[in-house]
Formats: structure tokens, C-alpha cells, sequence
């Protein structure tokens, strides 16, 4: 059985300015696929995943994603639309200094009808899964780096997103956390069926994606 695309954009550019930094990008991502991004850094990589998650609006283009065209949508109902359907990871982590582990992954569901009990029941599952059930309590300032994204990606799944947008997500880690990182998305992909759109400049990283997506100065090459 075929599965359908979960993510399409099409034809998109970005400009700021006179510096146009996406030149009429296509892709598409299809249910439970994992998708690597690749170029050097500065061609264009994060600007499009910006684009292709909504977190930004082309220039020119259209993103159609999870069966909604989501270019025309207003900022209100982006903000809403990606804290239901997608993930995130950053490279930077973007974890909030003064709450615990467990507040951080439970952040996308207090706007949510939710007792905390119930938010912190489901975020403790999420962060067990990532081997961190000892660290829940523990602020982002006692955590490692590799420990740092292993929460960030609890996050990114605790609303059970069909596609996580990940950029960069190895990029501040060194290279045996890095991969351990890398084997929990690939694990993610696999047997939780989560679509994945991963940015990085690193071709060995891209080595377990189902598909790689090559970029140069704002375009698609292959």
C-alpha cells in the first residue's frame, strides 16, 4: 500500500531584501519517511524548513501539509496548527532555563484542557522512553548536552506529531552523542512511524534517511 505525502511545497522562495535566499524549492516528504536535507552551511537549509513547517512564509510558493494548505493561514492560526500536528527539534535545544525537564516536554500541552497531573504523567512516559526517567526534575543548566536534545525530542513528541522537523540536531553535541541522537530519531522513524525532515551539512549523518535532498545556494540540486 502506497503512502500518501504528508508535506509538499512547492515552488518556494524567500526573500529578505534583494537577498534572496530560497529559489523555487519543491519537496515532498510522504507518511512515515525519513527525509535528509543536506548542504553547507549558509545555502539556504534552515530558511527552507522554516518555510516548510510554517514557522516562516515564502516569498512565493505554497506548502501544502498534512492535507492543509497552511500559506495563507494566519500567524494565530499557525501558532495553533503547529502545536497540534508537528514536532520540533533545534540545534540550540530552545529548552526554558527555569522549568524542570518535565515542564519543558509538557509546555506544548498546558494550553490543553489537562489536569498537571496528566501533563506530567505524559511527559514522564516520553522522557522514560529517552532514558531520562532519573533526570525529570533536574533544570536544563544540570543537564548535559546530549541529555539537553534527548528532552527537546521528548517535546517534539508529546502531542504525537505525524512529522518532526529537526534542524541540525546533532550540531552542539559531540560525535558519540551525536550519534546516539541520531538513533533515536532513526528508532522514532522505524517503529513509531513518524515522518521526519532533518536538516544537517553532515552527508554521514543523512546515511540512514530513506531519501537525501541535496542543497546549493537557495536551490535544490537533487
Amino acid at each position: 500500500m502506497s503512502k500518501s505525502t504528508i508535506l509538499s511545497g512547492t515552488d518556494l522562495s524567500k526573500k529578505y531584501g534583494d537577498l534572496e535566499v530560497v529559489k523555487g524549492a519543491s519537496l515532498s516528504v510522504k507518511e512515515g519517511e525519513f527525509v535528509c536535507l543536506v548542504g553547507k552551511s549558509g545555502c539556504g537549509k534552515t530558511t527552507l524548513l522554516s518555510l516548510l513547517s510554517g514557522l516562516e512564509k515564502p516569498t512565493k510558493g505554497k506548502v501544502n501539509l498534512d492535507g492543509r494548505e497552511i500559506t495563507a493561514s494566519s500567524e494565530d492560526e499557525l501558532a495553533l496548527f503547529r502545536r497540534d500536528n508537528v514536532g520540533f527539534i533545534f540545534q540550540s535545544f530552545n529548552l526554558i532555563p527555569t522549568l524542570s525537564a518535565w515542564e519543558n516536554v509538557a509546555l506544548p500541552l498546558f494550553p490543553l484542557k489537562m489536569t498537571n497531573e496528566e501533563r506530567c504523567k505524559r511527559a514522564t512516559e516520553l522522557l522514560g522512553k529517552m532514558e531520562l526517567g532519573h533526570r525529570i526534575e533536574h533544570l536544563p543548566s544540570a543537564l548535559s548536552g546530549g541529555e539537553k536534545q534527548r528532552v527537546a525530542i521528548a517535546r517534539a513528541l508529546i502531542n504525537n506529531p505525524k512529522i518532526i522537523f529537526a534542524d541540525e540536531p546533532t550540531g552542539n553535541l559531540d560525535s558519540s552523542t551525536g550519534d546516539a541522537i541520531m538513533d533515536i530519531l532513526n528508532k522514532l522513524h522505524k517503529e513509531e512511524g513518524v515522518a521526519i525532515l532533518m536538516v544537517t551539512h553532515e552527508d554521514e549523518l543523512a546515511k540512514t534517511a530513506n531519501r537525501l535532498i541535496r542543497m546549493k545556494d537557495g536551490e535544490i540540486m537533487s
